[in-house]
This record gives structure tokens, sequence and C-alpha cells, in this order.
């Protein structure tokens, strides 16, 4: 697929560990030659972690995309009016946002610019990692599937032996999955083997 011309918003919840997983998939739309307009929650804003300042971060994003980040509920809901967005992805997608987005709630940057491309009937892509996914959120993954113009990045269990509800999204597959969306299918095969003994 051709990108130039496209404009991608990536938004980013809280599963720190996997932002440095990320970043690079976020360069791979930038050289395509995809607008990336980065749409953040308060916790990447907010907090520091063994994997990462915040402010490390917010300087990735902005370097790798040339845009300011969009980090407040207010300079998300303008995204709906503008119809800026060709498509909205959301990786990493941690349960809480999961959660939040398959019962209807609003609370962040991330959950509104979910919520106004929905308005626009455009597509939203997912790229789940919740320890909780085969827990009960299960049960929100489940309503997410069946959602019209929602989509999933392939996705499959992290470490069964050792947490056994968490699954996590191929990240390497969002350009994929977001290709495939935009042409209103699922990329497949959704449920993938992400861990072997």
């Amino acid at each position: 697929m051709n990108w130039t011309g496209k404009t991608v918003g990536y938004a980013l919840s809280g599963s720190h560990c996997t932002f440095e997983e990320v970043m690079p998939q976020i360069q791979r739309f930038v050289d395509a030659g995809a607008r990336v307009i980065p749409i953040v929650s308060q916790t990447l804003m907010t907090t520091d972690t063994r994997f990462g300042t915040s402010a490390h971060w917010q300087q990735q994003l902005k370097e790798i995309t040339g845009e300011e980040i969009v980090s407040t509920i207010v300079q998300a809901e303008p995204l709906g009016p503008s119809k800026l967005l060709d498509v909205l992805l959301i990786a990493p997608c941690t349960g809480n946002t999961t959660s939040k987005l398959a019962n209807a709630m609003t609370d962040s940057a991330v959950l509104m610019a979910a919520k106004v491309q929905m308005r626009n009937q455009r597509p939203v892509v997912l790229a789940i990692s919740t320890n909780d996914g085969l827990g009960l959120n299960a049960a929100n993954i489940a309503k997410l599937l069946v959602a019209k113009n929602i989509y999933f990045v392939p996705f499959g269990q992290d470490n069964p032996a050792q947490k056994p509800n968490s699954l996590v999204a191929r990240m390497d597959l969002v350009m994929e999955a977001c290709e495939a969306a935009l042409e209103g299918r699922q990329l497949q095969p959704l449920l993938i083997e992400r861990f072997r003994d």
C-alpha cells in the first residue's frame, strides 16, 4: 500500500514494557510516507519506569513523527470534525484501555481519539498488550471483536507458563493490520502463536 497522503493516528496506552518495541513501527509508517500523529495516555506523559522516562518517550515520539503529541481529551476531540485520521492504531492497547473502549468510557486522549474515529466510521486497529486478556478482559476483547470498524493486530499468549491469561499482539504486524483495516478486512490469522517451549 502507498502510505503517501495517508494520516495515521498512532496511539500509545500505558504498557511501558512495549514502548521500545513499537517505536520502530512508528518509524515504518513515517518511512512509508504517512503522516503520523502521536496520541498518548496520561500514563506515558507522567510516569517514569524501569523501561524509560516519560521525557525520553515523548522526545522519541516527537523526533520520529515531527508532530506535537496529542495528550488530552481537549486536543483529541477535534480529530473527529476534521476527519484527519485515515486510520487510528492503538499500540500498545492495555487491558485498561480495552475495557474502557468496550464499555464506551472516554477518559483519555487515546479513548477520545477512538471515539471520534468510530463516529466517523473509520477504522480503529488495536494491538493488545494485557496480562488479563484471557481473564476478566476476555469479555471486553470479545465485544470489540464483533464491533463495527474495529480490527485487531494478530495476537497470542506471550508466556502461558508464568502468565496464562496474558495476551500480546505481534507489534511487527501493525502496518499490515492497518493496511487490511483500510480495505475493510481483518488481517488473518487473528490468533497466532507468540510462545513456544
